[in-house]
């Protein structure tokens, strides 16, 4: 959101941190209201019985795209200038299955326990005592496993690179995912309360 604003010199890093700021504490307020403060509402993901966290993100992915794509299209935005983050595969696959285990043993992302710890709960700061004990953990494994986090180095990759397919072709494909996904959800939540009733 300020990265282009920012890379075109607009302002410095002194109003970089304080608009930094203003949308973690935007963000944090709507992801409250939302009710991902909650770990009950959380891991009701997991158990099927309310898939808002999947629509909520799989939602902000595909407006987050068709704003790039539209916005590059019109000429307003130099995709080329967007950053993109290096893949390592195994080091990135092995972490976000350990992201996932926490948050299904947890009931919290590292986002949503700062949410919840706002809102006075024990739990989420319990949550984030673990957290800082991995990223401190981490830090004085990283001799042993700096090895390991380099390794499957495959470069920048996009899933139009990786699918050989035009990036108009696979907005529209990630669009129609969505509408069917997002009708999938609506269902499994219904059979859910359909069991539980």
């Amino acid at each position: 959101m300020m990265a282009p604003l920012y890379k075109y010199g607009l302002f410095g890093d002194e109003a970089s941190l304080v608009v930094a700021f203003l949308i973690g504490i935007g963000f944090g307020f709507f992801l409250e209201r939302a009710g991902f403060g909650s770990a009950r509402k959380l891991m009701g993901q997991f158990y099927l019985t309310d898939m808002a966290v999947f629509k909520v993100m799989f939602t902000a992915v595909v407006t987050a795209m068709l704003g790039l794509f539209y916005l590059g299209w019109i000429g307003v935005l130099d995709l080329s200038l967007v950053y993109l983050s290096e893949t390592w595969l195994l080091p990135q696959a092995v972490g976000g299955l350990l992201l996932g285990f926490g948050f299904i043993i947890g009931g919290y992302c590292p986002g949503t326990s700062m949410v919840a710890i706002a809102t006075g709960k024990i739990d989420a700061l319990l949550f984030a005592a673990g957290v800082f004990v991995g990223i401190v953990g981490f830090g004085e494994a990283w001799p042993l496993i700096s090895g390991f986090a380099a390794s499957t180095a495959l470069g920048t990759q996009t899933l139009p690179g990786a699918l050989f397919l035009p990036y108009g072709v696979l907005v529209f494909v990630i669009v129609l995912i969505a509408l069917v996904a997002f009708r999938g959800a609506e269902w499994v939540e219904a059979r859910a309360a359909e069991k539980a009733s």
